[in-house]
């Protein structure tokens, strides 16, 4: 693996994170800005980046924006928005050629922060706010994404386990927001929060690449024209308990096949000591093509489509995810229940412990080799304010016995179940 560690600094109240290095002929730049997941303004910051990415104050219409990103020989430009245990993240990318590998005297990553700074700090405007053809147009494109989920039945039978889970917590809330908030959206109030965001979003700027830290703040300091007075910080989250019994919703739909999905809580978060052992947890009970829901669920009962589990390790929740034939809900519950007990009571294999640490490990590795998936790494030390290198993790991940599955095993509780099914009467 390589150890080359990141170099911290910050400017304008933005933490900087620069990895020196010449592994790759690319630089990576990666933008963080986190807010509160809230539910009054969780549909607002979802739509900014959309419309940022429309036009600059020097590139106001979209097409002299994407013909900005060519002159810089193509340059990548992307964003996320997604959510990490209760917090709303943007998260804009640019993937920017070395200068070595172009002929001339070409300056591509300070040419790249001067177009980076703009899209963030200079959006094209009109009588002072945001132009309402884009605001108008991104609404529709934003619309059509959260519509798009309540058609993917595997993905809207995910969102409801957790919204029916979190009922009482801002984990409930898509990234995206909400359809009905989008229609009274208009230019004015959206700028408004895009200013108020600008100016009190926790943020991170990574850059990994042949440059250094003080480079990379000078391009700060010219390019980013941010007036921010706090740096606020990631509070490290606490798992919530919930009640001790177990919720069950059904609901019903136009659908052929049963959406069974299962919620989990754990007390073991990303910035916990055993941390390791909740990992190996999930890959044991479902992460893989060789753990007990994809061999047990799937394979020998052919019960499901599909069976595997995730585990948020910034919220403590873990969720089950099967497609079933209707008729063998009740079959179904009762297998992956029983999976849960073996997983408790540490019927774990060699083979399965042996087969997860593998898949964990490559995963490892294999993140070491793509620049983004180091700083998606990095990332998680500032939401969690946990100190880990992928080293350390690995080490950690190789000493996990079957004895510390078993305990971290215990430490999940199932909170509840779901199951989309069809509207027939039973």
């Amino acid at each position: 693996m390589n150890t080359a560690e990141f170099e911290r600094g910050s400017r304008k109240q933005l933490r900087i994170h620069v990895l020196p290095t010449t592994r790759f002929k690319t630089f990576a730049i990666s933008l963080y800005a986190g807010v509160p997941l809230r539910e009054d303004t969780v549909t607002q910051t979802a739509l900014i980046p959309f419309v940022l990415r429309r036009g600059t104050e020097s590139y106001p219409e979209t097409t002299q924006f994407r013909e900005q990103l060519e002159h810089l020989y193509g340059a990548g430009f992307g964003f996320d928005v997604y959510k990490r245990g209760d917090y709303q993240i943007v998260q804009f990318r640019m993937d920017t050629i070395n200068d070595s590998f172009v002929g001339g005297e070409e300056q591509l990553l300070d040419r790249s922060f001067a177009f980076l700074g703009e899209v963030l700090t200079k959006p094209a405007q009109e009588n002072g706010h945001f132009k309402a053809a884009y605001v108008y147009a991104e609404r529709e494109t934003v619309r059509k994404k959260l519509e798009s989920i309540v058609n993917d039945k595997m993905r809207y039978a995910a969102e409801r386990c957790i919204e029916e889970m979190c009922k009482n917590e801002p984990y409930r809330l898509h990234p995206l927001g909400e359809r009905k908030v989008l229609p009274a959206i208009e230019p004015a109030e959206l700028t408004t929060a895009y200013r108020n965001w600008l100016g009190t979003a926790s943020m991170d700027l990574y850059v990994v690449g042949d440059t250094t830290l003080e480079e990379v703040e000078e391009l700060v300091e010219r390019h980013f024209s941010l007036e921010r007075t706090v740096s606020s910080d990631y509070q490290a989250q606490k798992a919530v308990r919930g009640n001790q019994d177990v919720n069950t919703v059904i609901e019903k739909l136009n659908i052929g096949q049963g959406k069974l999905n299962m919620g989990l809580r754990t007390s073991i978060t990303y910035g916990d000591d055993n941390y390791a052992a909740a990992l190996l947890y999930n890959g044991i009970l479902g992460g893989y093509p060789h753990s007990k829901l994809f061999v047990n669920v799937r394979e020998k009962e052919s019960l499901a489509y599909y069976a595997s589990s995730r585990y948020d390790g910034h919220k403590g929740i873990a969720t089950i995810q099967s497609g079933i034939e209707i008729p063998h809900y009740e079959k179904a519950v009762a297998i992956i229940k029983q999976q849960l007990e073996e997983m408790r009571s540490g019927n774990i294999t060699d083979l399965e412990m042996s087969q997860t640490k593998a898949m964990i490990r490559n995963l490892l590795k294999e993140m070491q080799d793509a620049a983004f998936e180091i700083i998606a790494y990095d990332f998680n030390r500032q939401l969690s304010g946990k100190e880990r290198t992928p080293e350390e993790l690995l080490a950690q991940i190789e000493q996990v016995t079957k004895q510390d599955v078993r305990e971290a095993a215990e430490q999940f509780r199932l909170d509840t179940i779901y199951f989309l099914r069809d509207e027939k009467e039973e």
